[in-house]
């Protein structure tokens, strides 16, 4: 049984400076906010992408930083993929001491059209099945090293509302988060004595991606309403994620947090 030391003072508490980071996704959007964060903060990333190109590119950047700093190929919704990748990321760091399962994508496409549940088969394989392919093929050597780490699953507030769907129907995408989040308390329940914390963290209105196809004037509907007056930006989620794997995180596990502009305070 491992048991996470308390921090004694505020002395380096929120240092993750030298940690080796798996950030999947960790090539665009929120997930490069995540990464970059990361490397800012001293820590070693490895970015997993399906875009190589682009993953080099981020890890190149991240040489400015200092530590050492990959892209591997992956697909998490291709188990195969994720086992071939999980070897290099062995191979390059030895050990693991934070994952962040931020790979995800979305849907715009009603669950009753006719193409409707090839996309919630789409969605469900990458946002919840794609969590499960890494996490078994990464977590195992994390378990066996002794060393605890910290698993964080970006998750969303659309795995807790499904009150815009009429307008933006995205019933997979729910599910998915839905599912991740109580996967998260799972993992917790189960990795604590390891030594390895699990949280959920679910981003509200943020500028990713998932955002892009939202009209103008829907985006500033959204800001006027939101407690905060605006979208977050994904480095302030990476900041977030940086926090979690800190000692000044260390009693934190089983849990889903959010961070959303006091979106939730609306439902």
């Amino acid at each position: 049984m491992v048991k996470t030391p308390p921090i004694e003072s505020m002395s380096g508490a929120f240092d993750v400076k030298g940690k080796n980071v798996v950030v999947t996704g960790g090539n665009r959007g929120i997930g490069l906010g995540i990464s970059t964060a990361f490397a800012q903060s001293g820590a070693n990333v490895a970015v997993l992408c399906r875009n190589e190109a682009s993953g080099k590119e981020v890890a190149e950047g991240f040489s400015q930083y200092g530590g050492k700093h990959t892209c591997i190929q992956c697909d998490v919704a291709d188990y195969d993929s994720v086992v071939a990748a999980g070897k290099k990321v062995y191979e390059f760091f030895g050990h693991v001491d934070v994952l962040v399962n931020n790979a995800g994508i979305g849907s715009t496409t009603n669950f009753f059209a006719e193409n409707g549940l090839n996309e919630w088969h789409r969605i469900i394989n990458t946002n919840l099945h794609g969590v499960a392919n890494v996490v078994h093929t990464i977590v195992p050597n994390m378990k066996s090293s002794g060393k605890g780490g910290t698993i964080i699953n970006i998750s969303s507030v659309g795995g807790q509302r499904v009150s815009n769907s009429r307008e933006h129907d995205n019933s997979p995408y729910n599910a998915s988060k839905a599912g991740l989040d109580i996967f998260s308390k799972y993992l917790a329940l189960t990795l604590g004595d390891f030594g390895i914390r699990v949280n959920s963290l679910a981003p509200g209105m943020t500028h990713s991606d998932l955002d892009k196809d939202l009209p103008p004037a829907a985006i500033e509907m959204a800001e006027a309403a939101l407690p905060t007056h605006r979208f977050a930006e994904p480095i302030e989620i990476g900041a977030l994620c940086v926090f979690l794997s800190s000692q000044a995180g260390c009693h934190i596990t089983g849990t889903v947090i959010v961070h959303d502009g006091g979106l939730m305070t609306m439902v």
